[in-house]
């Protein structure tokens, strides 16, 4: 039981959270591994957002308590948890539109000094090679998995690390969400970082994650490795649309 508190970075207990009046998770646990990838995944409406909302401050806490390292974090402001080194990813208006790719990066690193963001720059452009075709073009003209991957590229400069996506591959085609998803376990193996993440893609994301939680109705009905998921028909085929 002690080996499993040490490893985990990211732990949620008894979360009970939503938007001002509307109750949407309801009693929650949940743990993210250090070096892990943790996959959430369930229908629309099942609170998955709401989950990476809660650890990153967004969203109302009315009870339950969330820690980062071992230590409370519950009810900080975004940015006092973005300052504990963890990055969050929403679905859209993750970049700088009217920016190009250039400032959308230098603006990320504000809080980094100039050694430090000299040194990491080529790293980016290493990691997401196409940034750097587009590095004078505004983000606006990027395609969908261009700009994921250039809000992922602001993320990893400031070394997060935890990161939460929120659905990094929504509306995008099929080859583009497989770049997107490889990338993102691309920088857990390079960078080791947890990756938290919730995905529609269900069985993609599952063969690149270490761990899965299955959300219904605002509540975890499953938790374990994703071949055990995939593995039990009557909640694949019930909760996901798979057989």
């Amino acid at each position: 039981m002690e080996q499993k508190t040490i490893q985990s970075i990211i732990r949620v207990e008894q979360l009970n959270s939503g938007y001002q009046n509307s109750h949407i998770l309801f009693d929650v646990d949940f743990e993210a591994r250090e070096n892990k990838i943790t996959i959430v995944v369930g229908p629309n409406g099942s609170g998955k957002s709401t989950l990476l909302k809660s650890i990153f401050g967004l969203c109302t806490v009315y009870s339950g308590e969330i820690s980062y390292h071992g230590k409370k974090i519950t009810g900080l402001a975004p940015h006092e948890v973005a300052r504990r080194k963890v990055a969050y990813l929403p679905q859209v208006d993750n970049v700088f539109s009217n920016l190009t790719v250039m400032e959308n990066l230098k603006m990320a690193s504000y809080t980094l000094d100039s050694k430090t963001v000299t040194q990491r720059m080529p790293e980016i452009f290493e990691t997401f090679p196409v940034l750097r075709k587009y590095e004078k073009s505004k983000a606006e003209t990027l395609s969908g998995g261009e700009r994921q991957m250039l809000g992922m590229g602001m993320a990893l400069i400031r070394r997060p690390n935890v990161m939460l996506f929120d659905e990094p591959t929504a509306s995008l085609s099929p080859k583009l969400a497989g770049e997107v998803l490889s990338k993102i376990k691309q920088m857990r193996d390079d960078f080791g970082i947890t990756v938290i993440l919730v995905e529609q893609n269900v069985k993609r994301a599952l063969s690149m994650g270490d761990f899965v939680y299955l959300f219904a109705n605002g509540k975890g009905v499953f938790k374990g490795k994703p071949d055990e998921l995939l593995k039990n028909p009557e909640l694949g085929k019930l909760y996901l649309g798979i057989s």
